[in-house]
């Protein structure tokens, strides 16, 4: 028995596997934005101008997640640019600046936000009517696109003022950036494109944007974290031997530069030392293992027939700080092109290579 478990676990070892988990398993060693499973995948911010006025425009900012299975988690985008002149933004619709700015050189109208580098973050759930658009107020949450395409953009609208009023006087903003909600994102310069077209309901009628520009943003698992964010264990069903994930795989206990808090689930008042550490969502407070991984997953093999095999897969979430709602799985298998039956999860194949199965 433990001639055939570690010559399994040998076989397992030889083949390729790459398990991501919302971010991913796995560390890089280069900032190069780069995704051998989603080559294409990238996030676009697309704004189109609708209209002028008199000082200015009003433009909708959509932004569309091209990617695969990366999505954006609670609690959601944040969008920023450094403004090309002194434009202002007069009023929102369907997200919001998280500050106002120095606004004291205008009298009696107050803009919304008069930074040179402004945030914007999308509406809550529950907005009233009167405030959104379409795609809006999500909480900066949008799903991947095989996730559900009908929920992977989000937009919205601002008037902006002390700007060009026509194509050959507005300038582009520059210096795009985009939180998700952490760090990941390299975003491009704006770039001029054709202007958006744009459907009637009844489909008869096609109207367009005076002015359209793109940015393309792509991620990078090195810039968003140096350390890996999961590991795998794996057992089999002839065996009760566990190989457990590797120790100090996403950090060691009691370095926290690296792995962020740690807290023991048999201390006492364990929600008073969670609540209490809990201060930025963002960094990690995981439970105390060896690992110091926020998410291990465990790969048990079921069944290992000639005709077939099957596994069980577990999740497991160690970190206090989030919950993740709206995982993904990515498991590269050579098998994974003769997978026949799923179970409690929903399963869709990514092929950007004929020779790579997932």
């Amino acid at each position: 028995m433990r001639f055939l478990f570690s010559l399994i676990m040998r076989t397992l070892s030889q083949f390729t596997f790459l398990l991501l988990f919302l971010f991913s398993c796995t560390t890089f060693t280069s900032t190069e934005a780069y995704d051998a499973l989603d080559p294409n995948g990238n996030i676009t911010i697309k704004w189109d101008i609708m209209s002028w006025t008199p000082d200015g425009y009003v433009a909708v900012v959509s932004i569309y997640n091209f990617q695969q299975y990366r999505h954006i988690e609670a609690p959601g985008w944040t969008l920023g640019w450094t403004w090309a002149k002194k434009e202002v933004i007069w009023s929102m619709v369907g997200g919001q600046t998280t500050e106002q700015g120095d606004c004291s050189r205008f009298k009696g109208n107050i803009p919304h936000c008069c930074k040179k580098k402004p945030s914007v973050v999308d509406l809550l759930p529950g907005t009233p009517y009167n405030q959104q658009i379409a795609n809006c107020c999500k909480g900066g949450v949008i799903s991947s696109l095989v996730q559900d395409p009908s929920k992977a953009v989000s937009a919205f609208q601002l008037s902006v003022g002390a700007a060009g009023t026509t194509n050959k006087t507005v300038r582009v903003p520059k210096n795009f950036t985009l939180k998700a909600p952490g760090p990941g994102y390299t975003c491009g310069p704006a770039k001029i494109v054709r202007p958006s077209k744009f459907f009637t309901a009844d489909k008869r009628r096609v109207t367009q944007a005076l002015m359209t520009w793109n940015v393309t943003c792509t991620y990078s698992q090195f810039l968003a974290q140096k350390t890996p964010t999961c590991c795998v264990s794996l057992s089999s069903f002839y065996n009760d031997t566990i190989v457990p994930c590797p120790t100090c795989t996403c950090g060691c206990r009691g370095n926290s530069t690296s792995s962020g808090n740690c807290v023991d689930p048999n201390a006492p008042h364990l929600a008073s030392v969670v609540s209490s550490s809990g201060k930025n969502g963002l960094a990690p407070l995981v439970q105390c293992t060896s690992h110091m991984c926020p998410v291990r997953i465990h790969w048990h093999v079921k069944l290992n027939y000639r005709e077939y095999w099957r596994v069980k897969v577990t999740i497991t979430n160690f970190n206090y700080n989030m919950n993740y709602s709206q995982w993904n799985l990515v498991v590269q298998h050579p098998n994974f092109d003769n997978l026949t039956q799923t179970f409690s999860f929903n399963y869709k194949a990514l092929t950007p290579y004929s020779v790579i199965s997932k």
